[in-house]
Order: C-alpha cells, then sequence, then structure tokens
C-alpha cells in the first residue's frame, strides 16, 4: 500500500512548549534566567519613537527658508508642550508680530534653513511584551527578549483571527458535536476561553464579544460571517493582528464541522485551568497555526503524550490547507506512488480524495491529516 508521511495539527496532553517573546525594538529585558512567570508579567520594556510633525515655519511667518533658524523661539532639543510658541517675527515696524505654535506636545528636533520646516518629534511610545504562557524564563536574549518554556497541554486549529490573550477555559456545550447557541452564551462566560463545538454563527459570535468572552475555539464557522465580521477579506494574509473585540480559532474547518473528539476531550478536561491562545495563522510558507496553550504542573505525569501523524492511508480523514478545498473534509480513495504533472507544469505526489461524496485530485502537500 502506498505510504506518505503528511503533516497534522498537533494535539498533545504533556508537552514542552517553547515561545520566544521579543521586543520589536532594542530595550530591556525584565527577568532573569530561570525565572518562573506568570502569562501577564512583563518580560521586556522599550520605547517606539514617537510620531514626527512637520511644520512649514517659513510658509506660516512669511519669510525666507534661510531666516527660519533665527526666528526659532526654543532651540533644537527643547521640548515642546501643545501650543507653546516655535518661533515669532515681528513686522513692518515692528508693529506686529507673527507666532507659529507647537501642533503637539514633544521634542524640537531640527530646523532646516533650505526648507524652512522645522521637525517636531513627538513623546516617545512605552511597548512591553508579556510572557504570554505561565512557565519559566528558559533563555535571556539580551536587549530583546526572553524565550518562555513550560510543560502544557497543546491544541492547534487549523485557522484563526484575533491575538494572543490569556484566560480559564469554559465548557458552553457538553458534546463536541453540538452547536454553540445564544441561549448557551451566559454572564459566567465573561473573560473566558470558550469551548464552543461544533459550530457559532456570525450573532452568536457577536453576543459573545459584547459579553466580553477572551476567546472561542470552535470545530467551524461560515467563510462569509469571517469576512462580515471583518469587514474585508483576508486573503492569504497572515492572521493575528486583528480588532473583532476576542479571538476566534477553527479546529476542524468552515461551515458546520464537529470538533475532533479528541480535541474536544483534551480541552474539556482542563475546564477551569488557566489558557493561554493566539489567532495567528500562515498557511503558505512558514506555516503558523493558532494555538491553545495550557500550562501544567511540571512532572505530571506524560498524559498521553504528542502523537503526531505518521502517513496517509486509503480510508485516512484529511483536510484540506489550500483553496479550492481549504477547510473541507475529505477522505482519501487512491495514493498513486509515481509523480503527477500540475498545470503549472510541475510533477508532485498526490492523492485522490472524495469530498461530499466527489472525488478530486490534489496535492498531497495540500491536505493534512486528521486524527480523532
Amino acid at each position: 500500500m502506498a505510504h506518505s508521511y503528511t503533516p497534522g495539527l498537533r494535539v498533545t496532553e504533556n508537552a514542552i512548549i517553547r515561545r520566544e517573546r521579543r521586543l520589536p525594538l532594542k530595550g530591556d529585558v525584565l527577568v532573569e534566567r530561570g525565572a518562573r512567570v506568570r502569562a501577564t508579567d512583563a518580560v521586556a520594556r522599550t520605547l517606539i519613537p514617537g510620531n514626527v510633525q512637520t511644520v512649514n515655519v517659513a510658509n506660516a511667518l512669511g519669510c525666507e527658508p534661510i531666516d527660519v533658524p533665527k526666528s526659532l523661539a526654543r532651540g533644537v532639543g527643547d521640548p515642546l508642550a501643545k501650543g507653546d510658541v516655535i518661533a515669532r517675527r515681528k513686522g513692518m515696524f515692528g508693529l506686529m508680530e507673527s507666532k507659529v505654535a507647537s501642533p503637539a506636545t514633544g521634542v524640537l528636533e531640527s530646523c532646516s534653513e533650505i526648507t524652512g520646516q522645522v521637525i517636531l518629534r513627538e513623546p516617545p511610545v512605552p511597548v512591553e511584551v508579556d510572557a504570554y504562557i505561565d512557565g519559566v524564563v528558559a533563555e535571556v536574549l539580551p536587549g530583546e527578549g526572553v524565550i518562555v518554556e513550560a510543560p502544557a497541554a497543546f491544541v492547534q486549529g487549523i485557522f484563526g483571527v484575533g491575538g494572543e490573550t490569556h484566560g480559564e477555559l469554559a465548557l458552553a456545550v457538553s458534546r463536541a458535536d453540538e452547536e454553540m447557541t445564544a441561549d448557551k452564551l451566559t454572564p459566567a462566560l465573561a473573560g473566558k476561553i470558550v469551548i464552543a463545538g461544533r459550530y457559532v454563527s456570525f450573532d452568536v459570535l457577536k453576543k459573545a464579544v459584547a459579553l466580553g468572552v477572551r476567546a472561542v475555539v470552535v470545530g467551524g464557522f461560515d467563510d462569509r460571517d469571517l469576512r462580515e465580521i471583518m469587514g474585508y477579506d483576508l486573503g492569504v494574509a497572515i492572521t493575528g493582528h486583528e480588532t473583532i473585540g476576542l479571538t476566534l480559532i477553527l479546529t476542524e474547518g468552515f461551515g458546520h464541522m464537529p470538533m475532533a473528539d479528541r480535541t474536544f476531550r483534551l480541552l474539556s478536561s482542563h475546564v477551569g485551568h488557566p489558557a493561554s491562545v493566539s489567532g495567528a495563522t500562515q498557511i503558505r510558507a512558514g506555516v503558523l497555526r493558532p494555538e491553545i496553550v495550557i500550562p501544567i504542573p511540571a512532572g505530571a505525569g506524560p498524559g498521553e503524550g504528542d502523537r503526531r501523524s505518521q502517513g496517509l492511508e486509503i480510508g485516512s480523514l484529511i483536510r484540506g490547507i489550500r483553496e479550492p478545498f481549504f477547510g473541507r473534509i475529505g477522505t482519501v480513495v487512491e495514493l498513486p506512488p509515481e509523480l503527477t504533472p500540475l498545470e503549472t507544469e510541475a510533477h508532485v505526489r498526490v492523492l485522490a480524495a472524495e469530498f461530499d461524496g466527489k472525488k478530486s485530485i490534489l496535492p498531497r502537500a495540500n491536505v493534512e491529516l486528521i486524527e480523532s
């Protein structure tokens, strides 16, 4: 029988998770190697340079650019409050005076006698990076950040939107194939990571946002509703920076799709435990998956271990990870061993799969194996 390794989503009761927490610019690391940190603890801090404001002083005073430096009321490097006078010029016979006020609080950074413009730099913006997961600082990256390590239960989704967030896991349904309806959203779910079963509608998701739910983990969601809640079509861009009021993670794909039993059992067994989630997704090169990380006490036991996909076989359940089959669930019916030419003239290994009773041929690289 033909056999091929195909990667699938990670679902494990016990794994060592390492996450790099890096600043966008050089800054200060606030913790030492070996320190225990909580998910919300700041581990590094820096200052992002403030916005630049350009003021055409020559035009405002009606003078030549070369005369602007002599008209300055403040020196280069001096702080300014919004409304402070930057420059002034007396009119004919000294009877009238023209002034230029600062449009923002900041520092007078430079003055050009060529353009007659003054550059103001607004105050720097402080940026902190948190630990993201409860764990231990395994490495310090001097001036840049840290690597946090923790034993954890770990679940990857197929697609997500929204950034990183934290909260306790909560169950809104009792079965993996049950849909989360509006009546299941109670005030007790505010601030929680909600396990939502097979499907959540657009209206119910809006109610979850209004309630203050931090994240929804669900089997499937309608792709048309995704465009509605985002306000635009995501295409193939990297997700994870959207501001939709919560983080949404799909474990199976688009449509009404029951959450895999193994995934549902694992998440359900950790209800009430703190978890960290991220909706960041990239399907193409440098694959990035949305995730749920549930830290567990060190030495808690091997649990189920980290079971990964071993290979495709006839009858294997698969999920498409690229268009036109993205998110669709199918069954492998043929695994031809020879290379097959595509329309792009590339020669690759393919498989035949049935999607909703219809047989289709697609590259093996365009699918991932589903384990239940």
